[in-house]
């Protein structure tokens, strides 16, 4: 059964730090691109950061370059996402989802996970 399970989501003052993990098991990400999409109350699920396991190509939006790395380990098929200097605009569910190439569309994801709440509040 193919399976993504996210992790590490939490309260966080702003300037805070967290560590966003996206544990896959029934696949493994090396023959997979992934992404980290956000969905905040009253929006639409957006993209936050992409990952391209074929080269390595690492993608982020706007809002969170400089703040937000993507990263893999391998043999741990696991993605974090590491997400720096938190904002209260950054509250959101966050999701990962695996597909055959990194988009910032959500139809180009095969998989998905459940999804881990952040929120950043003083």
């Amino acid at each position: 059964e193919v399976q993504l399970v996210e992790s590490g989501g939490g309260l966080v003052q702003p300037g805070g730090s967290l560590r966003l993990s996206c544990a896959a098991s029934g696949f493994t990400f090396d023959s997979y691109a992934v992404g980290w999409f956000c969905k905040a109350p009253g929006k639409e699920r957006e993209g936050v950061s992409c990952f391209s396991s074929s080269d390595g190509s690492t993608y982020y939006a706007d809002s969170v370059k400089g703040r937000f790395t993507i990263s893999s380990d391998n043999a741990k098929n696991t993605v974090y996402l590491q997400m720096n200097s938190l904002k209260p605009e950054d509250t959101a569910v966050y999701y990962c989802a695996a597909g055959p190439f990194s988009s910032w569309s959500v139809y180009e994801y095969d998989y998905w996970g459940q999804g881990t709440q952040v929120t950043v509040s003083t």
